[in-house]
C-alpha cells in the first residue's frame, strides 16, 4: 500500500480555536487519516502548534506570562481539545521545538548559499512609546483596501489581503496602542521570491489541475500579481534565532526568522520530534528526503493557501535539495457563524473546548464535515445543527440501532437470531449495500466530503427502508424465523455501519462494535463484495444493547445555547 503524509495547517498557539478552524484543516485531515489507515495504507498524520511571531508574544504578556511558559501551556490545553475530538494524530509537536531551530536554520543556510537571501537595510515602524520596534502584527490599523478598522500589519483579517505595517491608515502600537510612530532604518533577511517565480509557476502547473479549484485559483492569481521579495526575520524576542555562523551582526541584534517562514518548515520538524522519540524505528527523511514513494496531502483554509501553494514551495526549491512537496491541497472556505465570521481575535462563535462541554465530539464531527465549506463558505446556526444531528444521527442511525437490538432481544434473547436463509429482499439489500459503499469509497478518495457523509446517510438509510418493508415486528406474529432473518440482516448492518462509520464519528462507531462479541472481529473494513453477504455477525453472537447514541437536542437545549452563544433563529 501507499505511503500518505498528512499535514493540517497549523493551529496558532493564542487561544483555543474555534469551530470553523476545526473543520477547516484538522478534522478533514483527520477522517481522511483514520480512512486511509482503515484501508491499510501507512499514513502520518502531523499538525503541531505555531508557536512564533506577534500572536504569542502578544497572548502571553495578556495573561502575564514568559512566552515560553505561555506556550508551554497553550500547547497543552490545545492538545487536550483535540484529544477531545479524538483527532488521531501521530505526532501533534511545538514549532519552539529544538527540531524546528535545527531545520529552519538549515533551510535559511541552503537559501543563503544558493543565493535566494539577501539583507536589505529597510524603513520599519519604530513605537518610542515602547522602546522597540513593531514587526507585522504588532502594529494595527485601518486597512486600506477594505476600510477594516482591526487590521494588522501583515494581513487584514476581514479582506485576507496581505499587507505591510506601513500601508495601514491611522496605525496604532498593538502593545501600548500608542499612534506616536515613527519610520526608521533597519536591517533584515529577505527571501528573494521573485528569483523564484518561474520555478514555482512550473510546480503549480504541474498539480494545479488536480487539486480543488480553490486552491488552484488562489495559487494562480498570486502568480499573476508576481511573487515579490519578502523579509524573513523580525526584531522579536521569541522565534527561531537567526544563526551567528552565518548572520552574525543580525545574530548579535537579536533578529529572529519570521513565524511564516518557519512555520511550515515545523511540519518537517514535527515529524523529526515524532521520530526522535523513537529512532530505532522511525526516520523522518524517509517521509521528507527524497521520498518519491509519498503522497502528501496537506489540508487548510484558504486564506492558509499561499503560503502552503507558493511561498513555502518557493523556500522548498530555493534549498536545491529534494525535499518532500505537497502533491494535493484540500483547501475550505470559511465556516460562518450565523453568516459572520468564526474570529478568534473577536470572540465570536462557538469554540471547540465550549463544543465539547456541550455535547460529545461525534455530534460536531458529523455536523461539520457533513456541511464542510468546500465550494462555498458554510454557515452554522443552532437550528441547522439540530436538525442535521437530531434527523441523521439520532433518527436515522441511533434509531436503527436502538430498535433492531431492543426488538431482537425482546423476541429472541441476546444472541444474534438464525431464522431462514437469506432471500431476494436481502440479496437486493447487499446489492443495494454495496453500491452505495462504493460510492462512499470514492467520494472519500477524492477527499469530497460533503458527497461522502450524503453516502454515508443514504448507507443508514437503506438499513431503514429495508426494515420499514419487511416490518419484523408483524412478521414475528405469523413466521418467527422470516422475523429472525430480518433482524440478522438489520444486525449485520449495525456492524458494517460500526466499520464504515468510524472516520467520521469513532467513539460511536466502537459503542456500536463492541456491542457484538465477536473475538475473531479484526477486519479494518469491509469492502463493497465482502458488503453484499451481510454475514459478518452469525447467528448465536452474542450482543447487548448499547446505551443511546445520540441524544436529541431539544429546543429547550436550542434556547440554552442562543442565550449563552448568540445567534438569531430567524437567521
Amino acid at each position: 500500500m501507499a505511503r500518505h503524509l498528512i499535514t493540517s495547517a497549523l493551529p496558532y498557539i493564542n487561544g483555543i480555536k474555534h469551530l470553523g478552524n476545526m473543520v477547516g484543516s484538522m478534522l478533514p485531515a483527520d477522517v481522511y487519516s483514520r480512512y486511509l489507515r482503515q484501508r491499510g495504507h501507512d499514513v502520518l498524520y502531523i499538525c503541531a502548534t505555531d508557536e512564533h511571531g506577534t500572536p504569542a508574544e502578544l497572548a502571553a504578556k495578556e495573561n502575564g506570562l514568559p512566552v515560553s511558559e505561555f506556550c508551554a501551556q497553550a500547547h497543552d490545553a490545545q492538545k487536550a481539545v483535540y484529544d477531545g475530538f479524538a483527532l488521531s494524530f501521530d505526532y501533534f509537536g511545538r514549532s519552539s521545538s529544538a527540531q524546528n531551530v535545527e531545520i529552519t536554520q538549515h533551510f535559511a543556510r541552503q537559501l543563503q548559499a544558493n543565493g535566494f537571501i539577501e539583507e536589505r537595510a529597510i524603513r520599519q515602524v519604530y513605537s518610542p512609546a515602547d522602546g522597540r520596534f513593531l514587526p507585522d502584527r504588532y502594529v494595527e490599523g485601518t486597512c486600506p483596501h477594505c476600510g477594516y478598522d482591526k487590521a494588522r500589519g501583515d494581513q487584514c483579517e476581514n479582506c485576507t489581503r496581505v499587507l505591510d505595517p506601513t500601508d495601514l491608515i491611522e496605525p496604532r502600537s498593538a502593545i501600548s496602542g500608542s499612534t506616536e510612530l515613527e519610520v526608521r532604518e533597519t536591517k533584515h533577511l529577505f527571501l528573494l521570491q521573485s528569483k523564484l517565480q518561474h520555478e514555482v509557476e512550473a510546480w503549480v502547473a504541474r498539480h494545479e489541475d488536480e487539486w480543488p479549484q480553490l486552491a488552484s485559483s488562489i495559487a494562480r492569481k498570486w502568480l499573476t500579481e508576481g511573487l515579490h521579495d519578502r523579509a524573513i526575520t523580525r526584531d522579536l524576542d521569541w522565534g527561531v534565532p537567526v544563526p551567528a555562523d552565518t548572520w552574525p551582526e543580525l545574530a548579535a541584534e537579536g533578529k529572529v526568522f519570521y513565524v511564516w517562514f518557519d512555520a511550515p518548515i515545523e511540519y518537517i520538524a514535527s515529524t523529526k520530534e515524532w521520530a526522535d522519540a523513537d529512532p530505532a524505528n522511525r526516520d523522518y527523511k524517509s517521509w521528507w528526503y527524497e521520498a518519491e514513494d509519498v503522497r502528501y496531502t496537506q489540508f487548510m483554509a484558504k486564506d492558509n493557501v499561499p503560503f502552503h501553494t507558493v511561498m513555502f514551495p518557493a523556500t522548498e526549491l530555493g534549498t536545491r535539495e529534494p525535499w518532500k512537496m505537497v502533491d494535493y491541497v484540500k483547501a475550505f472556505n470559511w465556516l460562518t457563524y450565523y453568516g459572520g465570521k468564526f474570529s478568534t481575535s473577536q470572540k465570536r462563535g462557538v469554540f471547540t473546548d465550549q463544543a465539547l462541554e456541550i455535547l460529545p465530539a461525534d455530534f460536531w464531527r458529523y455536523f461539520l464535515i457533513a456541511n464542510a465549506p468546500e465550494s462555498d463558505d458554510s454557515s452554522f446556526t443552532w437550528e441547522h445543527f439540530a436538525a442535521t444531528v437530531n434527523k441523521d444521527l439520532g433518527g436515522t442511525l441511533g434509531n436503527f440501532v436502538n430498535r433492531v437490538l431492543t426488538f431482537s432481544r425482546k423476541k429472541f434473547g441476546d444472541e444474534v437470531p438464525a431464522g431462514n436463509p437469506a432471500g431476494e429482499a436481502e440479496a437486493r439489500l447487499g446489492e443495494q449495500i454495496a453500491e452505495l459503499l462504493a460510492e462512499y469509497e470514492g467520494h472519500m478518495e477524492t477527499l469530497q466530503y460533503r458527497k461522502a457523509a450524503a453516502a454515508l446517510r443514504a448507507l443508514w438509510s437503506a438499513g431503514n427502508a429495508y426494515l420499514d418493508e419487511k416490518a419484523p415486528w408483524l412478521e414475528v406474529k405469523t413466521d418467527l424465523d422470516a422475523a429472525a432473518l430480518t433482524l440478522r440482516t438489520a444486525i449485520n448492518l449495525i456492524h458494517l455501519y460500526s466499520v464504515v462509520s468510524e472516520p467520521f464519528i469513532p467513539a460511536s462507531a466502537r459503542a456500536m462494535r463492541s456491542s457484538f462479541e465477536l473475538p475473531g472481529d479484526t477486519a479494518a473494513w469491509v469492502t463493497p463484495e465482502q458488503a453484499k453477504a451481510l454475514d459478518t455477525v452469525p447467528a448465536g453472537t452474542p450482543f447487548t444493547v448499547p446505551p443511546v447514541l445520540f441524544a436529541r437536542v431539544t429546543e429547550e437545549d436550542l434556547e440554552s445555547y442562543r442565550e449563552r452563544f448568540g445567534g438569531d433563529p430567524e437567521a
